[in-house]
């Protein structure tokens, strides 16, 4: 792990954020820099990261930590937690932003197996063994626990199947531990997205969508910045976006063979 600090030690809080080399992870992770926290960021992409330790830690006067990471690994876990230990003195950790996550647009039936075994792994199984290893950091510090979910967490997703199930498991896991962790002081909030401008979305052929074509979507800066606002209050579910938000609500209400055919003409191919 690299390091790009502006003093010995952090006197301010420290954040861990994962998936920080870009997108909202990386948008998220300056946000609790500018409000001065310290960084623990992970991703895989060493080269990224270590050029946001040195442009942060010099704009915001941050210490800002570097583990280039995959964390599907079988070892993720731990170094994560020994990155945590290192940073802070007694090991204790004021915000955990689970934000890594990958996934796929199209039809089911035409992907590869390997890259829903990918999505599954990182999205739900890192997720999910990360959280639990750092609770008891977050617990010591009465921290703050941000999964990145989705708008896509609310109902099925023709098209995004299996990336919506993962979500919606992302979003299951934060309510209830939310009421779990009521009595620790550790809040948990699911940030629920919908289609943000970001390389995730091109790059993953979800431009292709009609609720992205010809529409103007918001910045991963925007997105963050209701995410952490969300998060520092302590709300549980946070759907930035009327439209998103509306989605939403309707899940709860519509009947289900309606909503499945309406999603599908939000979602699929123009």
């Amino acid at each position: 792990m690299t390091v790009a600090t502006a003093q010995e030690q952090p006197s301010g809080p420290t954040a861990l954020v994962t998936g920080a080399s870009g997108g909202i992870g990386r948008a998220i992770a300056e946000q609790l820099a500018a409000r001065g926290y310290g960084l623990i960021l992970v991703a895989r992409s060493a080269g990224r990261l270590e050029a946001l330790a040195t442009e942060w830690t010099g704009r915001h006067g941050v210490p800002v930590r570097v583990l280039a990471l995959d964390l599907t690994a079988p070892d993720a876990t731990e170094r994560v937690a020994e990155a945590v230990a290192q940073a802070v003195p007694g090991g204790g950790l004021d915000v955990l932003v689970n934000n890594a996550g990958i996934g796929d647009y199209g039809l089911f039936r035409e992907a590869d197996a390997a890259s829903y075994r990918a999505t599954l792994q990182l999205d739900v199984v890192a997720l999910t063994l990360l959280t639990q290893r750092l609770l008891p950091a977050l617990i010591a510090r009465r921290g703050k626990l941000l999964n990145v979910a989705s708008a896509a967490a609310f109902q099925p997703v023709p098209y995004m199947a299996v990336y919506a199930a993962a979500k919606a498991y992302v979003l299951s896991l934060s309510e209830a531990l939310s009421e779990e962790l009521r009595d620790t002081g550790v809040t948990v909030t699911a940030l629920c997205p919908g289609f943000t401008q970001t390389a995730f979305v091109e790059h993953r052929g979800m431009d292709a969508s009609a609720m992205v074509k010809g529409r103007r979507l918001p910045s991963a800066q925007e997105v963050a910045g209701f995410g952490v606002r969300a998060m520092l209050a302590g709300r549980p579910v946070a759907v930035p976006g009327w439209r998103s938000a509306l989605l939403a609500m309707g899940a709860r209400f519509a009947p289900r063979r309606l909503l499945l055919k309406t999603v599908r003409r939000l979602v699929g191919p123009r």
